[in-house]
């Protein structure tokens, strides 16, 4: 009697590459046969992800192909609770592996899937998570999480995280299986994406590292001086672990490489108030905010949405997100301000534009750094927090690097006026629009409507 096959299939989601990946790991320990490596294109998540996304994850997954040998990545369309029955049953395999999906629609359809392969006589094997630290392990000494980031972060610094964990050698990757090709999805014209994939990742990196880490704590604030990682795409692809980040930033001293583990804790963090509370990818995660009273969207969230609302700073970065896919994260907060304190639109329409078009777009950090904006969230510090976006500009784009790059209506004009073009003697340059609103006037408007929540 021959001894009976053993294969495995590791089915790959926000974990696209090969290097410090346990769940893969797991699947070569149990498929010492051969391990189908299955991706599926889920309706439900590639339908809203938004033309960037959409695009850059053809590249990412084509790149993880090629890693595996080309032609071994079995890509399908369909819903996973069917398709990753279907792939385990025409492999034989025993055992489905994956990494651990905290997110809402994430977490059900894993629960789906594992009462479908078990029905089916296959098991589902949960091995780590896209987090040094997966959600709902950091606990205050009383069992409870944390709602607030600075106790969240001290706990997580001393909870750690394990060493990465080398790439698995002598796989036998089984053939596709005559799977569907590699989503086929290009960016729209004007859209100018990173290059994608584990290699890129890696590269990034370390460029990023030798050269710019020991500055990130002085000037992670400024988009002028373009010296952020622009690591988050590969985080939330999965190209590269935030582990393997973790543990080369531990070989390193300094206020640079502490600043920078302090933003990966942030991403930590979110997703940890995501997964306790998964309404609040939509909902208010301080419900009494729902009562603010916000203006209907109409043609201020159309010119916030182009870049056209007469704010320098506020359009560059607008431009940006339409061109990159991205946007500097000070800015960020300095445009979501805008939209909810200046122009009076409700967060969640803002979130959604961002979604749509972030290439990076990380659910919990997305939902939660609007509601932080919003006064709604995890902030201490309540609603009364509002950006002026003259100041801003000029406090973290002070030679106006970044606007002239990004509105190129603007270009020509000096220091004295890139920040504000309404005030030269004859107004804005042809094109750009004068302000759509008084900055002063609807800061006092923004603070009443929340006096009228707090009362």
């Amino acid at each position: 009697m021959g001894r009976v096959s053993q294969t495995a299939v590791m089915w790959f989601r926000r974990d696209l590459r090969l290097g410090d990946n346990p769940a893969l790991l797991d699947a070569c320990a149990s498929g010492p046969d051969g391990v189908r490596a299955l991706f599926v294109v889920d309706p439900a998540l590639w339908g809203p992800a938004g033309p960037s996304r959409r695009a850059y994850l053809s590249r990412s997954l084509a790149a993880l192909d090629a890693s595996l040998g080309g032609g071994r990545l079995s890509v399908v369309r369909g819903d996973p609770v069917r398709e990753v029955v279907r792939a385990a049953q025409e492999v034989g395999a025993g055992r489905v592996h994956v990494a651990a999906d905290y997110g809402p629609h994430g977490h059900r359809r894993d629960l789906d899937v594992e009462r479908a392969l078990a029905d089916a006589g296959v098991e589902l094997v949960r091995t780590g998570s896209p987090y040094a630290v997966a959600p709902g392990r950091v606990l205050s000494g009383a069992g409870r999480p944390y709602q607030v980031f600075t106790p969240f972060h001290r706990a997580w610094l001393e909870h750690g995280w394990r060493d990465p964990v080398d790439p698995p050698t002598g796989a036998t990757w089984l053939p596709s299986g005559g799977a569907g090709g590699l989503p086929e999805a290009e960016p729209p014209d004007g859209l100018e994406l990173p290059e994608a994939g584990e290699r890129a990742a890696a590269r990034r990196w370390t460029t990023y590292v030798e050269e710019d880490l020991g500055d990130y704590a002085a000037a992670r604030d400024r988009p002028d001086l373009d010296s952020t990682s622009r690591m988050s795409v590969h985080l939330k692809w999965g190209e590269i672990h935030p582990r393997t980040m973790l543990a080369e930033l531990g070989r390193r001293s300094g206020d640079g490489p502490a600043a920078y583990r302090r933003e990966l804790a942030f991403r930590e963090f979110y997703a940890d108030v995501l997964f306790r509370r998964p309404d609040s990818a939509r909902e208010y995660l301080r419900p009494e905010l729902a009562a603010m009273e916000y203006d209907e969207p109409g043609r201020r969230l159309q010119a916030w949405q182009e870049g056209r609302t007469g704010f320098p700073v506020v359009d560059a970065g607008m431009r940006q997100l339409r061109a990159l896919g991205w946007m500097h994260n000070r800015v960020r907060m300095i445009v979501a301000s805008f939209l909810v304190k200046d122009l009076h639109v409700e967060w969640q329409h803002g979130a959604r534009h961002f979604m749509h078009w972030l290439v990076d777009g990380d659910l919990a950090s997305n939902m939660h750094g609007w509601q932080w904006v919003a006064g709604s969230g995890t902030d201490p510090a309540p609603y009364f927090r509002v950006f002026n976006p003259v100041s801003q500009g000029r406090r973290y784009d002070p030679d106006g690097v970044y606007i002239r790059r990004w509105v190129p209506e603007l270009a020509g004009l000096d220091g004295a006026y890139v920040h504000e073009p309404w005030t030269r003697p004859d107004g804005p340059p042809a094109g750009y629009p004068e302000p759509i609103v008084d900055h002063a006037r609807e800061r006092a408007e923004a603070l009443a409507r929340y006096e009228r929540v707090r009362s």
